[in-house]
């Protein structure tokens, strides 16, 4: 059974009560005596035992700033598994924290619409020279004039040292100390909110880090069940798996109560293994729609999911999770390899122009067809789920890490390419996600790198990495993530954005955020109101989007010569943007305006977007 979540407050863990004495709570089933002892004058205090294997304790010696660990059967010391805190790293004491000493100044932030997302995912460590919450507070005003309205933050739980992706966390509750910890968290997101952005954050529920992962020796955190390529499974549904269930669910609570937090991204959601009759999404989808109501906020929940399976998003009527969305790692294939990507690794399953025409109208390329790749019929239809259930973009964290040498778009394709390739995925009926600095063309990498303290699990991520590439037949060697190079390469250069190409490239992506904002076509993301045509042999595709009476038509070039479209629309039509033009260093402009039976040509290229109003 698990044990009642009050949605109102925090109960895992150290919390400070509003007389300041602290309430302990730690799960620990198969101990039969816990202690936390306190750092300053190695006092131990003793945890009475509850139901379901829960320890309490309510005392005033513990205060906020004290350090402290858990002693259990008189043997063994660790961290506190739902610690706030790790001043001292992974290994060292946890850190008593009091999350309502915050004085928020965000009263009249209300949460927009999840349908005007324009993300823009950022990892802290690399994002600024200085690396840490504070340091992005001067590129907000950046951010807003460049159409941004949501920032999505890389994982923050705490990680071993202090270079990491993010995904190696062992704290799930505690902020990364090398990034500001949990006063910076709250600051950022309050800073945020008063200049009207919302704030997602990355979490990650389907495993932990192998390095200060001392979760495990509380209770069956985990269960040899289930495999993932992380090791054993999270317990979400074998014996003792109540206990693991309310410790996620308090997380997410956690970050839209105490850190006012938007929305989450839950990482590799595919790798959740569940088969509870109430699966622990939908569970914890359950948990914050009543926090929602009760607070009468409004918060969403995205996952990334690769199953192509529209359960996740489906509502709770129709046997679904109930997610408000999720990211659609589809259209970034089928784009890349329309630009050029060799077909191999999990790109072999795309043909090009055929499939992004595809990922435009139907979301999933696979949507219930067979897999060549998989070899197997995959995914399902989603014919019924609105444009904001996706998010799509040309690059992001995975893809641009997950490459040997990181390489971003700006280093694989030339300049027009990259602007063909931002067009198509901010013309989409989808939400869109940049990833930082694609906006003016990055040349640095964004490469795989830890800071981990175990030689020998250093050696084996450094032969994963290598066995990760041969798929992709890579040749070569990997930079090394243990190495403080390879983290420093790996941040952006912000004096870039006021030099040749990279400010034009800049202003383009302005005017395409602008025109995706303003004009309703673009804004509204009804995949009803939408046409798609494509021509494999000439590698073009015509994109039609309308709302009411208001329609925007894009023409889009991939081909590497001039192609030409041959218009037969309706009324009168005016340019708003053309990526070919002298404005954006492009070769050269096309018309101005465009009537019924006309023959345009693009650019090799080259993306153009028309509109026009009638009813």
């Amino acid at each position: 059974m698990i044990r009642n979540i009050e949605h109102s407050r925090r109960s895992i863990g150290v919390n400070f009560r509003g007389d300041g004495t602290a309430e302990i709570l730690v799960w620990a089933p198969n101990v039969k005596k816990v202690c936390l002892r306190l750092l300053d004058n190695n006092k131990l205090l003793r945890l009475q035992e509850q139901e379901y294997g829960y320890w309490l304790c309510t005392t005033n010696l513990l205060r906020p700033g004290d350090l402290y660990s858990f002693v259990l059967d008189d043997q063994k010391e660790f961290p506190d598994p739902a610690s706030l805190s790790q001043p001292e790293g992974v290994h060292g004491p946890s850190q008593a924290v009091d999350l309502n000493h915050f004085q928020w100044n965000d009263q009249l932030w209300k949460n927009i619409p999840i349908d005007e997302y324009i993300f823009y995912e950022l990892h802290v460590g690399t994002f600024t020279d200085k690396g840490t919450f504070r340091a992005i507070e001067k590129k907000i005003p950046y951010l807003l004039s460049l159409g941004i309205t949501a920032i999505e933050i890389m994982p923050v739980a705490q990680f071993p040292g202090s270079r990491n992706w993010g995904y190696d966390g062992v704290f799930p509750f505690a902020v990364q100390q090398s990034y500001g910890g949990a006063q910076g968290l709250q600051y950022l997101v309050d800073i945020c909110h008063t200049h009207g952005l919302a704030v997602v954050l990355d979490v990650v529920y389907n495993h932990l880090g192998p390095e200060g992962n001392y979760i495990q020796e509380y209770a069956p955190y985990f269960t040899d069940k289930y495999k993932t390529p992380w090791g054993n499974a999270v317990n979400f549904d074998d014996a003792g798996s109540d206990g693991v269930r309310h410790y996620f669910i308090e997380n997410a609570l956690m970050w839209f109560r105490d850190f006012h937090i938007d929305a989450l991204r839950i990482d590799a959601a595919h790798a959740i293994k569940d088969f509870s009759p109430t699966h622990i999404l939908r569970e914890m989808r359950q948990h914050v729609d009543q926090y929602i109501h009760e607070s009468r906020s409004i918060h969403h929940l995205i996952t990334e999911v690769d199953l192509n399976d529209n359960r996740f998003i489906s509502p709770y009527e129709q046997g679904g999770y109930g997610m408000d969305a999720q990211w659609c790692d589809e259209f970034h294939h089928a784009l890349r390899v329309t630009t050029g990507h060799e077909r191999t690794g999990y790109y072999a399953d795309y043909d090009g122009v055929r499939h992004l025409a595809k990922a435009y109208r139907d979301a999933y390329v696979y949507d219930g067809i067979y897999s060549p790749h998989r070899q197997k019929t995959f995914g399902t239809k989603t014919d019924e789920h609105p444009g904001h259930q996706f998010v799509v973009f040309s690059q992001n964290h995975d893809q641009v890490g997950n490459r040997m040498l990181g390489e971003r778009t700006s280093q694989l394709v030339n300049f027009e390419l990259a602007k063909l390739m931002a067009g198509a995925t901010l013309v989409s009926p989808y939400l869109p996600l940049l990833f930082m600095g694609e906006e003016y063309g990055e040349t640095h990498p964004f490469l795989y790198f830890v800071s981990h303290s175990d030689e020998e699990l250093v050696q084996s991520i450094r032969q994963g990495r290598k066995k990760e590439f041969a798929s992709f037949h890579i040749a070569g060697e990997a930079p090394d993530p243990q190495s403080e190079e390879t983290f420093q390469q790996s941040k952006l250069q912000w004096e870039l954005i006021d030099k040749d190409q990279h400010a034009v490239l800049l202003s383009y992506y302005k005017k395409l955020i602008a025109l995706r904002k303003e004009n309703p076509a673009l804004r509204h993301l009804d995949r009803k109101q939408l046409e798609v045509q494509c021509n494999e042999e000439n590698k073009t595709l015509q994109l039609h989007r309308w709302h009411r009476e208001q329609h925007v038509r894009c023409l889009m070039n991939f081909s590497d010569t001039l192609q030409p479209f041959t218009v037969a629309w309706p009324h009168r039509w005016q340019k708003i943007l053309d990526s070919a033009d002298p404005e954006f260093l492009g070769p050269s402009a096309s018309s101005e305006t465009l009537w019924e039976s006309q023959v345009i040509t693009l650019p090799p290229h080259a993306i153009v977007l028309y509109a026009a109003t009638y009813g």
